[in-house]
């Protein structure tokens, strides 16, 4: 069975509008990633790519504007993969992984993770840590683009744990608001995906 190239995040709550919707496409390193995420909503939303106003605020994160102002949009490009997400009425961001071994994984989760993931990954054994590390990278890249401040907010502000075979929230900042729906999943063979969304 093929993956899919495209989807609908799951439905997180009974009262929850649509949730976002995701593509995934091949991309070449080095080329420019917007043209493609133009046309993908381009034919989403039945308009012109260049009539799309999709513009970058101060600190680079696209944002939309005018009619298209309750809509928001993110994507992440790894290795030879480009995922795509918008969605209504939300805050949302996504990063795209490709796997690779993390040999420094540990490390990199005492210096900038928060103290309960730290925890968690140690806990672990080895071959299980390397997958968990890469499902945390993700999914708290995609909460930071979906804030607005990247990691610039700093990582060990809020902490996922794993809820019913999923990554939720179990730790946050005041500052970083919500409540946040996280999905992860692998779009493609060798890749880890993630898209978090809160309600406006």
């Amino acid at each position: 069975m093929s993956t899919p190239l495209h989807g609908t995040a799951p439905r997180r709550t009974n009262g929850e509008s649509d949730p976002p919707r995701w593509r995934w496409c091949d991309h070449r390193r080095g080329e420019p990633a917007e043209p493609l995420v133009r046309e993908w909503l381009s034919g989403e939303w039945s308009l012109a790519p260049e009539a799309i106003p999709l513009v970058r605020d101060a600190r680079g994160r696209p944002r939309l504007g005018g009619a298209l102002g309750h809509r928001d949009v993110s994507w992440s490009h790894s290795g030879e993969g480009l995922l795509m997400a918008w969605g209504e009425g939300v805050d949302l961001g996504v990063d795209l992984e490709q796997a690779r071994p993390r040999p420094r994984a540990l490390e990199l989760a005492d210096r900038f993770f928060h103290t309960a993931e730290h925890d968690w990954l140690r806990s672990l054994p080895e071959p299980d840590r390397n997958e968990a590390f890469l499902r945390l990278w993700c999914a708290k890249e995609a909460v930071v683009k979906a804030h607005g401040r990247g990691i610039a907010f700093g990582l060990d502000r809020f902490g996922l744990g794993d809820l019913d075979g999923g990554l939720g929230m179990v730790h946050a900042d005041d500052a970083l608001g919500g409540p946040w729906s996280v999905h992860e999943w692998a779009p493609q063979p060798g890749y880890r995906a993630a898209i978090a969304w809160r309600r406006r």
